[in-house]
């Protein structure tokens, strides 16, 4: 399958692998964590510089595209910020986000952003994983991971199967984190629940972009088959992320003719590389397990739970996770206790809470009609919308 970010992907952005499979099968690690996305990335470097082993396993090498909006808000900002790391966006080239152009029903609103960048998912994940890589953690890309069966003499870790290619080998950790997103893997898929009304994400990368779609500005079109972002690149590419009902999907025949539509129906240009594709999709964007722990097993990020984002609180919520269960982390490697699961279960709502305010704003979007209705009252009382702009970048309080 074609890579959407792939023709201006960098060589400089690789990580390489730190060990092969025979070794990291030889070794019993304090953590293993499954999936090298933010939560996954930020929970291995925060274990690595608190002097446990670490490996880090993806079944993707890096840089690799993801379906995401590239939106940094100020609460990612100062989750990176409160680890250390509060230089990397910029560094990095981030783009300043100072605006959010919001259109539906034929109503139209420019909001101001507080803060915020914007950063390609490609560059934005290997650095995490490249400062993963730094702190002492072990990476392993290529590699697939299932859960083995506990019992026997495995009492005081959690075996692995890691396949890489044609080979497969038993991984052994005092403690597993399970952060391999939407539709992950490792979990059963008894466990892995997707609302019913959930709703399909789509994206791509866009080389060239009418100048409508200015740097520094998120736009957002929404209509009767769902929502699409829009957002300039670091490197002046144009990332389109949307969010479609499964119907209206099927009934266009894709997402270049939904994402087309949505577009049109605002009354925006249509930039002409949504036609040529590649298109990339997910699973169902609201999903949740039946549980988030089991014996040794902690579930992060969007693989604990997941709702349709909106300006950048898929990797907010990712980082809060992975800040979150970094010191009970440390408890388990230590001494493994019954009551954790419910104890992570507690942090995580706690740590999560802010997520009811998106529930909403998804709400919301599904309807054109009311959304048109509250862009024409943004419009007419911008200072309206400064209440939740602020609750969306405000970070939580941790315990």
């Amino acid at each position: 399958m074609a890579d959407p970010g792939a023709s201006a992907t960098p060589a400089s952005l690789r990580v390489a692998p730190t060990l092969g499979l025979a070794e990291a099968a030889r070794r019993v690690w304090d953590v293993i964590a499954v999936g090298a996305g933010p939560a996954g990335a930020c929970a291995a470097r925060e274990l690595a510089r608190a002097g446990r082993s670490v490996l880090l396993v993806d079944k993707s090498s890096f840089p690799r595209y993801k379906v995401c909006g590239s939106c940094l808000n100020g609460r990612v900002l100062s989750a990176l910020e409160a680890v250390g790391l509060g230089a990397l966006v910029e560094e990095a080239g981030g783009v300043v986000l100072d605006g959010l152009r919001l259109a539906a029903a034929g109503a139209e609103v420019v909001l101001t952003l507080p803060g915020g960048a914007a950063l390609g998912r490609e560059r934005f994940d290997a650095l995490l994983v490249r400062a993963a890589v730094q702190a002492g953690a072990e990476f392993l890309p290529s590699t697939r991971a299932r859960l083995g069966v506990l019992g026997g003499p495995t009492g005081s870790f959690r075996p692995l199967v890691l396949h890489q290619g044609g080979d497969t080998e038993s991984a052994r950790g005092r403690l597993v984190l399970a952060a391999d997103g939407l539709g992950a893997g490792l979990l059963p898929r008894a466990l892995a629940m997707t609302a019913p009304a959930s709703r399909i994400g789509a994206g791509l990368i866009v080389d060239e972009a009418p100048g409508f779609y200015r740097a520094g500005c998120i736009h957002m079109a929404c209509g009767r088959a769902g929502y699409v972002g829009l957002v300039r690149l670091e490197d002046g590419r144009l990332d389109v992320a949307a969010a479609f009902d499964p119907g209206a999907l099927r009934h266009l025949g894709g997402p270049a003719r939904a994402a087309t539509g949505v577009i049109a129906e605002v009354g925006w240009p249509v930039p002409a590389g949504l036609a040529a594709g590649p298109w990339r999709g997910t699973p169902g964007l609201t999903s949740r397990p039946e549980c988030i722990s089991a014996e040794r097993l902690f579930v992060l990020g969007d693989a604990a739970g997941y709702v349709e984002p909106f300006t950048g609180e898929g990797i907010a919520w990712a980082l809060t996770s992975a800040r979150a269960l970094c010191p009970l982390a440390l408890r388990a490697v230590e001494c493994w206790d019954p009551a954790f699961p419910a104890l992570w279960a507690a942090l995580h709502r706690r740590a999560l809470g802010p997520r009811r305010l998106c529930h909403a704003t998804a709400r919301l979007l599904r309807s054109p009609l009311l959304t048109g209705v509250l862009v024409r009252l943004l419009a007419n009382a911008p200072a309206l919308a400064g209440p939740i702009v602020q609750a969306l970048n405000r970070h939580p309080a941790f315990p």
